[in-house]
């Protein structure tokens, strides 16, 4: 299902586009540095997750649990702006 016309036809044009390369019509391509900058996000949102998971084995403070869950949120609201959007030739 498509939210419109236009998803419709620019769904239409990317498995055209793929097929005509002989791709696959489930590959994405994308640029090194769109890449590199989600694996840059990905990172901290893991370096993240590991400092809450070691704050929880001791015993924080108030403070520092919500610092630290302050960070996962930061980390996660910046992958929460990531979007793929396809170029056109």
């Amino acid at each position: 299902m498509y939210c419109g016309q236009a998803c419709r036809q620019r769904a239409y044009e990317q498995r055209a586009a793929t097929s005509k390369a002989g791709l696959p019509g489930d590959v994405v391509l994308v640029s090194r540095a769109e890449l590199d900058g989600l694996q840059d996000r990905l990172y901290q949102l893991r370096c993240a997750l590991e400092d809450v998971q070691t704050l929880l084995t001791e015993k924080p403070t108030k403070a520092e649990l919500e610092r630290s869950l302050s960070d996962l949120v930061h980390s996660t609201g910046r992958l929460d702006r990531l979007w793929v959007t396809e170029r056109t030739a």
